[in-house]
């Protein structure tokens, strides 16, 4: 009985050495061991073995990245505005012996010293620069405070400041400063879109006048050229006209006096509101113009023994001779028919009378 007795009580004391000794840590932890109240050294992930009532775990630190929330607070910016911020901090602790045994309460002393240099930060800046370069006011978070932690044997990885919030008036004043903004850059694009409108309809005015200009000068030139060639064709007329009249012929003048009535009374004949008109009181001189055409016609068709060219007279087709002559009868009609018969019945010098 008493052995039995012996025997559970150094089961049970086996039981509780190896609970002391044996101990687990988990992914993403490591303890550190303490022997008699002083850090021997840390135990990483997985199991390990310590001395059992000599060694004892110290802290179990989380060696994962930890998000903290930095609570809203006031800071008043470099030009006196009063604003609401608030942030959060990503940190991961590197050295667990350091985090555990150089401060105390690690995150009470991130938040502390976050918030301070918040306020530092912060308040060294304009609102404007407050509200447009949240960018550079996290990068100089990140830069003093992850210096500032390195000796807890932590790594602040990210600071971001969350929200600010400026007082209500600052708030409706900085909206009617942007509605003012915006009207004014909106004016500024209507009346350049108006300068542009007007430059362009410039330009076109402009190039629509060149291309008129031009169109004038082109059809003035052709317009004098047209007119050149009427001289000299006149005047080659004119020359030959006087070249006739010097070798004798005074028809020629007849004929180009005649011409230019004929013309001239074309023009009236044509004009749309000369339906009607009289004639002028040289109308003799016109019949006369006509006379001298007539002239003109004859000298132009005479013959050989004229001025004008020789036209040969034409040709005129051969005349169908009368029908034979009928022989003498004695005056009866069946004597006349019986001599038509004979008539008609002799050779045609013209072939077939019938056409054929």
């Amino acid at each position: 009985m008493e052995l039995a007795i012996f025997a559970g009580v150094v089961a049970l004391f086996g039981v509780l050495l190896a609970f002391a000794g044996i101990k687990t840590v988990p992914q993403g932890k490591e303890y550190t061991i303490e022997r008699f109240g002083r850090y021997t050294h840390t135990l990483r992930p997985g199991l390990h073995f310590i001395v059992p009532f000599v060694d004892s775990i110290g802290a179990k630190m989380n060696m994962m990245e930890i998000v903290l929330d930095v609570p809203s607070q006031e800071v008043i910016t470099k030009d006196n505005a009063m604003v609401k911020v608030d942030g959060v901090v990503f940190y991961q602790v590197l050295d667990a012996a350091k985090a555990a045994y150089e401060v105390s309460q690690l995150e009470i002393a991130i938040l502390n010293l976050t918030m301070t240099n918040i306020r530092t930060v912060m308040g060294s800046m304009d609102l404007d620069e407050l509200l447009s370069q949240r960018d550079r006011i996290n990068a100089q978070l990140l830069h003093v405070v992850d210096e500032a932690t390195q000796p807890w044997g932590i790594k602040v990885t990210r600071i971001e400041i969350r929200d600010i919030q400026p007082p209500r008036d600052l708030v409706d004043s900085m909206a009617r400063q942007m509605k003012a903004e915006r009207d004014r850059r909106a004016l500024i694009l209507e009346a350049e879109g108006a300068r542009q409108s007007a430059i362009l309809k410039a330009e076109g005015q402009k190039q629509a006048a060149i291309l008129e200009a031009e169109g004038r000068r082109e059809a003035a030139f052709r317009d004098a050229e047209a007119r050149e060639r009427e001289a000299e064709a006149e005047a080659a007329a004119t020359r030959m006209v006087s070249d006739a009249i010097a070798g004798g012929n005074v028809q020629a003048i007849n004929y180009f006096v005649a011409q230019q009535y004929l013309t001239t009374f074309k023009e009236f004949a044509h004009s749309p509101n000369q339906k009607v008109f009289f004639m002028p009181m040289e109308a003799t001189g016109i019949i006369s113009s006509l006379g001298g055409l007539a002239e003109l016609a004859k000298d132009a068709f005479k013959g050989d023994g004229g001025n004008g060219p020789t036209i040969p007279p034409a040709s005129k087709p051969p005349r169908k001779p009368a029908a034979a002559a009928l022989p003498a009868t004695d005056g009866t009609n069946a004597e006349q028919v019986a001599a038509i018969k004979a008539a008609q019945q002799q050779p045609s010098p013209w072939g077939d009378s019938s056409g054929t």
